[in-house]
């Protein structure tokens, strides 16, 4: 994609993106409901016009050619089975309208239930089969057709949640298998974390950053993008900054506590609004004083068995979430001290654009 723009009429929806996506990879869309991923898809499938810039699928320059003709398969959020046909016929009914013999038919058909584990399912129709079944007989009705690339729009959200996980390592093993390019939009980063090879977060119709998951994770390059990827989201804080050196600085926050962040804010003046992130994960809560720490009453405290989630309201009204140990005794009502370490803060200017951590 160079420079690529679409607009309905005067609203401008996708403000030219530019992005190369590798042979094979496994790429996912994020970002929130209205931030273009979607329209994005469908751009590239060439459901929807181009206004402006470059779509190119190999080295076939694609903006004019219809969407038969892009060697493009598309799974929806709908399964769009045929009720009245058999899953054979379903995963079929695209090969027969294009000419093929009964025979490739057959051998597509037979391939594509193996590797989806759906031979028994063949001669249903789609009312006897469950919400997973029908999706895998989507996916196995665009693998028949051979595509240089697989468009996923959302095609998880109508599942139950257990099925949404049982489905995710589904499609890590079939990318696995077919080594296929795989485009995929979702909203919920959890599936994008557990898929992507390289996750592409927009935002307004901007790509805001694109990275492996854990360079998202770990490398945020502004506040939207460290607010979207993490499960709790982060936690910010309002502070100002005191004074900056090359290693360190130290903030003080909206209850007047003096926080140590290592990371390099020179760039800055003293007395510049900030914002201090700290991810529930990387938060140390105690009844007990902490070093580099601020305070906050517990509010709920859900206990998973495995770890408990602590919902603290700290100085200045600001909800916060601590992710501690099933053993922790915090209850609601009691007073905590969250402490920040040093080396687990990110800091953002007034901007938002992230500040050079010193790890």
């Amino acid at each position: 994609m160079r420079g690529l723009r679409k607009s309905f009429g005067d609203v401008a929806v996708l403000h030219g993106i530019d992005l190369e996506i590798k042979d094979g990879e496994f790429i996912v869309f994020v970002g929130p409901s209205g931030c273009g991923k979607s329209t994005m898809l469908r751009c590239i499938a060439g459901l929807e016009d181009i206004t402006a810039g470059e779509l190119f699928i190999g080295d076939a320059l694609v903006n004019e050619i219809p969407p038969a003709k892009r060697s493009i398969a598309m799974v929806f959020q709908s399964y769009a089975l045929y009720p009245h046909m058999t899953v054979a016929k379903n995963m079929a009914f695209g090969l027969k309208l294009a000419g093929f013999s009964q025979q490739e038919i057959d051998s597509a058909v037979n391939h594509a239930a193996d590797i989806l584990q759906i031979e028994p399912l063949l001669e249903r129709k789609p009312k006897a089969l469950s919400g997973g079944q029908r999706q895998r007989v989507a996916i196995g009705r665009a693998i028949v057709r051979k595509p240089g690339v697989f468009l996923f729009d959302e095609p998880l959200s109508n599942l139950d949640a257990s099925l949404r996980v049982q489905m995710r390592v589904e499609l890590a093993r079939l990318h696995r298998e077919l080594k296929t390019t795989m485009v995929y939009v979702t909203h919920d980063q959890v599936e994008a974390m557990t898929l992507a090879s390289r996750i592409v977060v927009f935002n307004a119709g901007r790509i805001e950053q694109v990275g492996t998951p854990m360079q998202l994770y770990r490398e945020p390059v502004n506040l939207f993008v460290a607010g979207f990827i993490g499960s709790p989201t982060m936690n910010f804080f309002q502070a100002t900054l005191i004074e900056a050196q090359e290693h360190s600085a130290t903030l003080e926050l909206v209850g007047k506590e003096r926080i140590t962040a290592a990371v390099d804010a020179r760039r800055l003046s003293p007395g510049s609004v900030v914002t201090l992130g700290v991810r529930p994960e990387h938060l140390g809560a105690s009844a007990q004083p902490l070093e580099n720490a601020t305070q906050g009453e517990v509010i709920a405290a859900e206990h998973l068995g495995d770890v408990t989630y602590l919902h603290l309201l700290v100085q200045g009204g600001k909800q916060t979430v601590a992710r501690t140990e099933p053993e922790n005794t915090l209850e609601v009502g009691d007073r905590a001290y969250l402490r920040l370490p040093p080396q687990r803060c990110y800091l953002f200017d007034a901007q938002g654009q992230a500040l050079s951590r010193c790890i």
